[in-house]
């Protein structure tokens, strides 16, 4: 066949178009380097800290997810990290969230409580009460490691290597969000207990949701509403209003 009546075919349909391959391997690789961080960090950090191993571990896989998106001729911003064009979107959307994270955890709480005890933050964060100083610390972890960090990493890179490995179709981004979310409740097992991960990976599983809503385009009303929740319980912690 030669040159030009093959292109005459594929304009008319007869022959299909080269189409690029459904699946990424090179996003499998993404995937072990940083939750291997992840989870090795923490885990080795565990055993000095419980309250910082978690920060140190979100901050050193988020060093080596910047590098790896740019070796990709990415960014953050291709994951969502755009500021925002209409700030009065954002911020209703960053109240939708926070909404859903306050339902979520209402909801999940009940049921978890039939599934295993509810054992607060172990006292991790007991240190918080009455302690100003512990407190604007704890504040910049919750602004860094606790929302951005976070949002960033479980949620729009996780998310997206996952999605992209499978196909990046709509039913790779279920998988993807579901995944995503178990690891995510399964970080905050070793001091939340069960009862906590089911809590904590079901908000996951809704913020999941949410970024594959608007996320991808803007993924900062994540880390505002998170960002807020967590402030309000540290807030809380500091002023004696709980004491988990």
């Amino acid at each position: 066949m030669n040159t030009t009546k093959r292109k005459a075919d594929e304009a008319s349909g007869l022959l299909p178009l080269p189409s690029p391959a459904p699946h990424d391997w090179r996003a499998l690789s993404d995937l072990i380097t940083v939750v291997g961080i992840l989870v090795t960090v923490k885990q080795g950090l565990l055993l000095f800290t419980q309250l910082y191993a978690g920060p140190a571990s979100t901050l050193t896989a988020m060093v080596a997810a910047t590098w790896l998106l740019r070796r990709r001729s990415q960014g953050w911003s291709d994951l969502g990290l755009n500021w925002p064009e209409k700030w009065s979107t954002t911020l209703g959307l960053s109240v939708l969230t926070f909404a859903v994270i306050i339902m979520i955890s209402g909801v999940m709480g009940e049921v978890a409580d039939l599934i295993a005890e509810d054992v607060g933050t172990s006292g991790r964060f007991a240190h918080v009460e009455g302690n100003l100083g512990a407190y604007l610390l704890m504040l910049v972890l919750v602004w860094t490691h606790g929302s951005f960090f976070e949002e960033l990493l479980f949620r729009a890179f996780i998310i997206t290597k996952i999605s992209v490995l499978l196909g990046g179709n709509k039913k790779a981004d279920v998988i993807a969000v579901l995944i995503a979310s178990v690891f995510f409740g399964y970080r905050h097992v070793y001091y939340q207990g069960l009862n906590g991960g089911l809590v904590t990976g079901s908000i996951g599983l809704g913020l999941g949701m949410l970024y594959i809503w608007f996320g991808r385009r803007n993924i900062m009303p994540l880390i505002f509403a998170h960002g807020a929740i967590n402030s309000l319980g540290m807030t809380m912690r500091y002023l004696g209003v709980t004491g988990d």
